[in-house]
């Protein structure tokens, strides 16, 4: 059985009993039986999420997204229309994996429209990956990619505004936060 004020539209299926509280499905969803979806989460119309697939809390999933194996989505992650995970970087017919690659999306990230990920690759905290993007490396904290193959083009504030590069290489946010630049990457100050 799901959580409390799950709400199901009646020409979706979902075989799972692992949907988080306050979930919203849509029309023309089918979600297999091995899926967990967290709680407050918006999953839109025609989406198809595979069984070894985890949702965290508060994420939207736009309409047309397929979800395979392998993908893990964590905390207030957006997930566009029509984004394209795969989970199979040597696919052929009738030949299946023992295992898929995972891919990662982390903690607050966006993904683009029509983006398209491949699988086994890890989207940082926070990143965007812009609409039409084709990700084929890993994607770091707070980096905005974009591009077929997807580049950095700077990065981005947990307010979703490009940050900017001061002499000091501090990152700086009309909002206020400022961001250090790091060997490992980028971190909040």
């Amino acid at each position: 059985m799901s959580a409390p004020n799950v709400v199901i539209h009646p020409s979706s299926i979902v075989d799972t009993n692992r949907v988080g509280k306050n979930t919203r499905v849509w029309a023309f969803v089918h979600i297999l039986e091995g899926a967990e979806i967290g709680k407050e989460c918006n999953i839109c119309d025609h989406v198809f999420v595979e069984n070894d697939v985890v949702v965290g809390d508060f994420v939207t999933v736009k309409s047309g997204v397929y979800i395979w194996d392998g993908v893990r989505i964590e905390d207030h992650v957006f997930v566009g229309p029509n984004v394209s995970f795969t989970n199979d970087v040597y696919p052929r017919s009738k030949a299946h994996l023992q295992q898929h690659p995972q891919t990662r999306i982390k903690k607050g990230a966006s993904i683009g429209a029509g983006s398209v990920l491949i699988a086994g690759i890890e989207i940082g905290c926070f990143a965007m990956v812009g609409a039409g993007a084709v990700v084929t490396r890993d994607v770091g904290d707070y980096e905005l990619v974009m591009g077929n193959p997807a580049r950095p083009d700077g990065y981005i504030c947990e307010c979703a505004k490009k940050l900017e590069e001061d002499s000091n290489k501090k990152l700086h946010c009309s909002c206020g936060r400022t961001y250090e630049m790091t060997e490992d990457g980028v971190r909040r100050q």
